[in-house]
């Protein structure tokens, strides 16, 4: 914002004051207001007085404990984490934040961990956000419908998206996402090309974004051969178990030769259901997964999985927040990203 704003009297927010409020009052970046709480000293009088002033008229209460983790060379990021779910095979949030932390590092930033209630999605940030503990924010878990996304841009608070904003497609805020179908499609390719014609898909529940979104993949790549998908595809929990009754049923009614997963969770599921029917992975039945977990990579004979470039979604993740949180900010269009497949016994 720069400019000679002042102060306008009387402006009181409807919801308790921000850093970006105090911000646009004072007429200054959300960098200097930062500065102005934390290191006082690296501004000049008058403007260290007009955002003192912002933050007395607004009610403004910046967190000390918060105030103390920060750094004159480090901004804080937050980023929500939830607990992992019990009987899966999913890490790969694990593998992004291990990047995100890095490459967040590289450019002058920490990365601060908050804990997540699946019951409340928007626990823990408001707390953050009240203080200045951090300057923005990653959000990651979209497919829940991202309420936090509102939220966020209702109090101008910065922040990016590890995933599409799948039910507001007019949003305006910066995303990176992998392209779910697109990985589904490779992987369905890949088992047409080993000869497989009736190829069976396990995804998530229909209400899931991003398992319609790998399930398209799978349909796409069938259809443009000429064969059919009716029967072949089973929308479940997605827990080892589910994977496990699933595949069973489609082997009995619908006969496949190969399973394409919406998740590496629901294929060692059909692992277990081809073992207990003395079935070989990858060479009785073909068995592809999604996310290329630790698991896939460890299990016998290997699992065949998409890989989602996440290394990649963090660096990318990083360049828009330095665009968000430079002055003026700028924000760029919404960025999809490619998987891969990495091939193993089990295909």
């Amino acid at each position: 914002m720069g400019g000679e704003m002042g102060r306008i009297p009387g402006r009181v927010p409807a919801v308790p004051p921000t850093l970006a409020d105090v911000a646009e009052v004072a007429g200054v970046s959300r960098q200097t207001v930062s500065n102005a709480v934390n290191n006082p000293d690296l501004l000049r009088a008058d403007t260290l007085v007009r955002v003192q002033d912002a933050i007395e008229e607004l009610g403004y209460s910046p967190n000390r404990a918060a105030r103390n983790l920060r750094t004159r060379a480090s901004h804080l990021v937050g980023l929500r984490m939830t607990p992992g779910q019990e009987f899966t095979a999913n890490a790969a949030i694990d593998r992004f934040v291990h990047s995100l932390v890095e490459t967040a590092g590289e450019a002058g930033y920490h990365v601060l961990l908050f804990a997540g209630d699946g019951n409340d999605p928007l626990r823990g940030y408001d707390d953050l956000l009240r203080s200045t503990a951090v300057d923005a924010f990653v959000v990651t878990d979209t497919y829940l419908g991202n309420p936090q996304a509102a939220w966020l841009r209702e109090r101008r608070a910065p922040f990016v998206a590890f995933g599409r904003p799948w039910d507001d497609p007019d949003a305006t805020h910066p995303w990176v996402d992998v392209d779910g179908a697109a990985g589904a499609e490779l992987a369905t390719r890949h088992l047409l090309d080993r000869g497989h014609t009736k190829i069976a898909w396990i995804g998530w529940r229909k209400d899931s974004f991003i398992g319609e979104d790998r399930r398209a993949g799978w349909s796409r790549a069938l259809k443009d051969r000429g064969l059919s998908t009716t029967a072949m595809a089973s929308r479940v929990e997605d827990t080892v178990n589910s994977g496990r009754e699933a595949s069973a049923v489609l082997l009995d009614e619908a006969r496949p030769s190969a399973f394409v997963c919406a998740s590496d969770t629901l294929a060692m599921g059909v692992l277990h259901t081809l073992a207990d029917r003395g079935l070989r992975a990858g060479e009785d039945v073909a068995v592809v997964g999604f996310d290329d977990s630790q698991v896939a990579q460890v299990v016998h004979p290997g699992l065949t999985s998409v890989r989602q470039p996440l290394e990649d979604v963090a660096i990318r993740v990083v360049a828009a927040l330095e665009g968000l949180l430079a002055h003026p900010p700028r924000v760029g269009p919404g960025i999809l990203l490619t998987p891969t497949l990495a091939v193993r016994g089990s295909s």
